[in-house]
């Protein structure tokens, strides 16, 4: 039996040759296509973490600043500690005006705030000064200072025609400044100035306020802030 020749054995050396080289295309071209390649080991894949923003802190209102007017409308009326001369106070809308007068020739009209617990301080010409505070909204109990004393003094509720009045007009050429405290009980006590000098003023009528001075007669009416 022949041995194949060597062109036999070098053409099935050729053909084995071309069988791999195809072999390996086509295992490659698949491997390329393949869609459920996994992805490298070295491929990271980050997550965003969602952003959460704080709620904002709810407002507090202001709190309300005390009201002046929590105290109540009212006129007071009454005497130093000594008897020697008398307070009237009026209450409107968180304000007030007082008039200490003697009756003689010392008088002096402040005014100013009432705060919500009741206290004021009030204050003159000259320096005069009041400092009271309303108890029970019955009294207003407190001290005046005028003319460089100190006067303790109590005044209390006054119901019409108790009260303060005031009038002012000219009368023959002198201007006239009048003020009156109609205690409880009708007494009354006042002083007027004539051109800035002060003297005891005559009584008024309560019922209508009207007064004559000098001959003329003219209306004093009730003092409010």
């Amino acid at each position: 039996m022949k041995r194949p020749g060597p062109l036999l054995t070098l053409l099935a050396g050729l053909v084995f040759a071309v069988f791999l080289l195809v072999l390996n295309a086509t295992t490659g071209t698949k491997n390329a296509s393949n869609p459920y390649r996994q992805a490298s080991p070295g491929v990271s894949v980050s997550a965003t973490a969602p952003t959460v923003s704080a709620s904002p802190s709810p407002s507090l209102p202001p709190s309300p600043s005390p009201s002046r007017s929590a105290v109540p409308d009212g006129d007071y009326a009454g005497r130093t500690d000594d008897n020697a001369s008398a307070v009237a106070v009026s209450l409107r809308g968180g304000r007030a005006i007082a008039y200490f007068c003697d009756g003689h020739d010392k008088e002096s009209w402040l005014k100013g705030d009432v705060e919500a617990d009741g206290t004021m301080k009030l204050t003159g010409r000259n320096g005069d000064e009041l400092d009271g505070t309303l108890q029970d909204h019955k009294l207003i109990r407190g001290t005046a200072a005028v003319g460089g004393q100190r006067y303790a003094f109590t005044a209390d509720r006054a119901v019409k025609p108790s009260g303060l009045y005031r009038a002012t007009a000219t009368v023959r050429g002198a201007k006239i400044d009048g003020g009156w405290i109609v205690l409880p009980g009708g007494k009354q006590v006042g002083v007027v100035e004539r051109d800035g000098t002060p003297s005891a003023a005559p009584e008024i009528d309560p019922e209508t306020g009207a007064v004559t001075i000098d001959g003329q007669k003219i209306v004093a009416r009730p003092v409010t802030p």
